[in-house]
């Protein structure tokens, strides 16, 4: 065990601590603990009165114990007790126990909440802030109820301590937090406010967290708080590192509250006022013009600090979005970052990136940008700068750009991670369809979605561009003979199947003229993959078979024999076998006329493929 000097205070403690420290084993652990809670519970509940030190002491064992992840269900009322003592050290050790331990429904809390009034009303400021930190701990409704009044007062007041106002801030904020309808604010808005001119910056810091939220909710009361806000961070970015020499990190002056500064005004549209709106833009060209500088450290410490107020300054810019020059210098400094070798400046550019791309002012800039963000793409090891790259290419897309884009995103697609396939399906199949001049090119890009990713191609991206294909005569043939040749790979997607079927049933008779897709091959061809297929998928070709005796009346006697066959009429299917079976009396006794009625779908593109009958093959009406 090591040594105990006489000034460390609480010895019984240390021994304690060492014993734990020294147990060979979890059940030699356990054994000490027990012995240790039965001394301390004969202790409290002996006929002697235990001194301050003692109650310390063992609390502070219980604490110790707790966070070795035993329960304790005794010491609470020897904690509270602690609250009244004059010694800080006491007291402290009695916070921090009901801090930790003490649930917010507790049946003490008003002993407590007794204990933190007088704390709080005794003008003491180590004890002011450590009963502070009790109420922001806890944060309870009945704390909130009971001291909701009363700490806004102290944090306006002039005699309260720089040290005090700092606690009473966030102690506001987190109250507000969790139970925002009991922080009245109506009376002390103004001065709450004015606290961005206090000459220190720890109050300052704290007290724009404060505002900031509670811009958020209320906009209009603390509007005041944008004038002050930049003239406070015009101060800040045009001074010198040693000006600030409390708040520089790093030579960086005050980088925290420099970010706090820029949050709070994108709670707000640009200044209306153009001596504001100058100050302000100056800031931001001056921050921008500090990034551009050499580093005054190689440390990362100065590099993330640095870069924490620029993205947070490129942030306020994409939000006003009222600079054309501000919002082009942005995007010209994040294409920097955007091959830097720290990936998560490489995440970050993209990201803020994707915003600046939806901009008018600056989505020209971005697209600049385009061959590095498809090397990203190719490239980049970490899947979530990959997912930005592909959002930013989503973003920057335009008729200009759509097929090289496009074609990208099909060939990472080949290779791309599962959890991300789905949402860059959607993205190809609505960047195909809205940039779509050829629509030759559309229908090759679904067809190739389909092939490359067909798991992930919902029902609505092929109902899609079946419905496109109906409704433009141009692309009809091109489609049948597009579809035909994909069908003919050796494995296909279930997907490609049902378009297939749908587009080869409708408008097959446009290719039936080559003797390569004669009718016949057309139908061997489909009805090759027919038992691979699910049953939904089944019912669609058999409505596609009954389609083609009405489109080549030369091979009905062959789709009779498949819909005759046992497999068909036999099949263990409901669905399946009633399909088969009326199709079968309906090709036997019905005229052409019937039969066009029957594969009628052009009034309603992305119906099913036959009356009667639902998009999954079920029978209806």
């Amino acid at each position: 065990m090591p040594a105990v000097s006489k000034g460390d205070g609480m010895r019984g403690l240390a021994v304690f601590i060492s014993d734990i420290r020294n147990c060979k084993s979890k059940e030699a652990e356990i054994k000490r603990i027990n012995k240790e809670l039965a001394n301390i519970r004969s202790k409290f509940k002996g006929d002697k009165a235990l001194d301050g030190y003692s109650k310390k002491k063992y609390v502070c064992k219980l604490l110790f114990i707790f966070l070795l992840g035993h329960d304790i269900d005794f010491g609470h009322m020897e904690a509270v007790n602690l609250l009244s003592s004059n010694k800080y050290t006491e007291k402290q050790i009695g916070y921090l126990f009901i801090s930790v331990l003490v649930n917010s429904n507790s049946d003490l809390i008003r002993l407590i909440n007794n204990a933190i009034k007088n704390d709080l009303s005794s003008r003491n400021p180590t004890f002011m802030n450590i009963a502070l930190h009790c109420i922001a701990n806890v944060g309870s409704r009945e704390m909130a109820e009971a001291f909701a009044a009363d700490i806004p007062r102290i944090l306006v007041a002039g005699d309260t301590m720089d040290s005090v106002k700092q606690s009473a801030a966030l102690c506001l904020l987190r109250l507000n937090r969790t139970s925002p309808d009991l922080v009245p604010m109506g009376e002390w808005t103004s001065r709450v406010v004015h606290l961005l001119n206090d000459q220190h910056l720890g109050v300052v810091t704290a007290a724009t967290s404060l505002i900031t939220t509670l811009a958020q909710k209320n906009p209009d009361e603390f509007k005041t708080s944008v004038s002050l806000a930049v003239a406070r961070l015009s101060r800040i970015v045009t001074s010198a590192s040693t000006d600030l020499q409390d708040y520089t990190y790093y030579f960086v002056p005050a980088p925290w509250l420099s970010v706090k500064l820029l949050r709070l005004l994108q709670c707000y549209p640009p200044p209306e006022d153009a001596a504001i709106r100058g100050r302000l833009a100056e800031c931001l060209e001056t921050i921008l013009n500090k990034a551009q500088e050499p580093p005054k450290s190689k440390k990362v410490q100065h590099s993330n600090a640095k870069n924490a107020v620029l993205f947070e300054a490129i942030s306020l810019i994409i939000h006003h979005d009222s600079e054309p020059t501000l919002l082009v210098r942005a995007c010209n400094q994040l294409g920097q970052f955007l091959q830097h070798r720290e990936t998560n400046l490489r995440y970050l550019a993209l990201e803020s990136m994707c915003t600046l791309a939806s901009s008018e002012f600056s989505h020209e800039a971005v697209k600049t940008h385009i061959e590095t963000v498809i090397n990203a793409l190719k490239t980049e090891r970490d899947v979530s700068v990959r997912q930005r790259a592909v959002d930013l290419l989503y973003a920057m897309c335009d008729r200009s750009n759509a097929q090289q884009i496009v074609a990208e995103m099909l060939n990472y697609l080949e290779t791309a991670d599962y959890s991300i396939r789905e949402e860059m399906v959607l993205k190809v199949a609505i960047l195909a369809e809205k940039y779509a001049v050829d629509y030759t090119w559309y229908v090759d890009t679904i067809l190739n979605l389909i092939r490359i990713a067909g798991d992930y191609v919902s029902e609505e991206v092929w109902y899609r561009v079946i419905q496109i294909v109906i409704n433009r005569d141009d692309v009809q043939g091109y489609a049948a003979k597009t579809v035909f040749e994909s069908l003919q790979a050796p494995a296909c997607h279930e997907n490609l199947v049902k378009v297939g079927g749908y587009i080869l049933g409708e408008f097959g008779n446009l290719i039936a003229g080559d003797t390569r897709s004669s009718p016949l091959i057309q139908f061997n061809l489909l009805h090759s993959k027919f038992h691979l297929c699910s049953v939904p998928t089944r019912a669609l070709l058999l409505s596609t078979y009954i389609k083609f005796i009405n489109l080549f009346p030369e091979i009905k006697g062959t789709i009779q024999d498949v819909l005759r066959s046992d497999s068909q009429l036999k099949n263990a299917d409901v669905e399946l076998q009633q399909r088969a079976v009326e199709y079968l009396r309906l090709s036997c006794i019905a005229s052409t006329d019937i039969l066009v009625l029957t594969g009628e779908t052009r009034g309603d593109p992305c119906s099913e493929w036959g009356r009667g009958w639902d998009q999954q093959g079920k029978r209806v009406g």
